[in-house]
């Protein structure tokens, strides 16, 4: 056996890696927990891609059989109903660990010097898993998942100049047909895995390279503990809880899959996309029609563009983050920005039509 594991270390040098493992660690403060959130999220992640592989192996991505393939699935497949609802269910985990991780590290400044690379890589990961979620939405084919996103594409349209072409490239035409559910399948099993899989190797590269930030009071604070094995064993432990969570609402909340979507029938009343997106649509929906000369639409949809290229920019605008001295400012924005988003959010479940 040992000199199996000599052949294999001299020509892959994976004991590069082992070493590398036993030298590295992690901060240890009152805020530590807040480091687990990521490696939740790529668990969450890696189940997506484990649950997505075996849906694919019975779907069929046409407006013919969609639905009929989700039934299936869902019906006839030995446990295949588990694997849609954790499937589903890890989706929506999946951004809301990603929204905790990412404005846990806004909140602690992970993004100064020299992680700069870091923070606009995982900022660009959570664009690209909205975007997963926005396309697999459509791809049960049902009559909410239909309408919400014939709703999601017209957005696009009121953006001056080219949102007559975004539509239809989204689209794959005029309107929401069979060719925009085959076309979400591409985005939602080629485009985008491509680009997240280059960018999740960014990102996790870069962390590995810079190590997790100390908040900015906590500067001065060494204490750390050894990754390996202390804190890979604790990621383990959340990773197990996120399991456990999983499989409790996979079992015991299953997902519908409603009706089959009908483009002849009025939409449902009161339709909504899904969560991660209800305070930009409610915004949009209470923005006045016309504000002076300006179409309310086109001045929200400016500013939730300019918002997300202030979110990508911050490590460049945060000039006192990178000195390594408190920005109480950007702070607030942060505190501002959780509030605006669980406010909003709940209002569209308890209040909001």
């Amino acid at each position: 056996m040992q000199k199996i594991i000599n052949f294999i270390s001299e020509r892959t040098k994976f004991h590069v890696i082992g070493d590398y493992m036993k030298k590295k660690t992690v901060p240890q403060h009152k805020h530590t927990v807040w480091y687990y959130f990521g490696g939740i999220t790529l668990f969450l992640f890696l189940i997506q891609v484990g649950t997505g592989i075996l849906l694919l192996l019975y779907y069929r991505p046409s407006a013919d059989g969609a639905f009929e393939s989700v039934q299936f699935i869902v019906t006839r497949v030995q446990f295949g109903w588990l694997i849609r609802n954790v499937h589903s269910w890890s989706a929506n985990l999946l951004i809301l660990t990603l929204f905790i991780h990412m404005f846990s590290a806004f909140l602690m400044k992970a993004y100064r010097k020299p992680r700069e690379i870091t923070w606009v890589s995982g900022v660009f990961l959570l664009f690209i898993s909205l975007g997963f979620g926005f396309s697999g939405y459509l791809l049960p084919w049902n009559e909410l998942a239909f309408f919400a996103t014939k709703v999601g594409t017209e957005i696009f349209g009121v953006i001056p100049v080219v949102g007559d072409w975004m539509v239809r490239f989204l689209r794959g035409g005029e309107e929401v047909t069979g060719a925009t559910l085959t076309r979400f399948f591409g985005f939602h099993v080629a485009v985008l895995p491509g680009m997240i899989t280059v960018l999740l190797f960014v990102h996790i590269f870069m962390v590995q390279i810079h190590g997790n930030t100390r908040p900015i009071s906590l500067e001065n604070d060494k204490n750390a503990m050894p990754f390996f094995p202390d804190f890979l064993l604790r990621d383990l432990l959340a990773w197990m809880i996120g399991l456990a969570l999983l499989a409790f609402l996979a079992a015991i909340y299953p997902w519908d899959i409603g009706q089959k979507a009908d483009p002849f029938l009025p939409a449902p009343a009161g339709i909504k996309p899904e969560w991660y997106f209800l305070f930009m649509f409610q915004t949009l929906k209470v923005i006045p029609a016309k504000i002076l000369i300006f179409d309310g639409e086109v001045i929200g949809i400016f500013a939730f563009g300019l918002a997300g290229l202030f979110w990508i920019l911050v490590p460049f605008l945060d000039k006192n983050a990178s000195k390594g001295k408190r920005s109480p400012v950007f702070t607030a924005i942060g505190i501002i920005a959780i509030l605006y988003i669980a406010i909003i959010t709940l209002l569209s479940y308890t209040y909001f039509n």
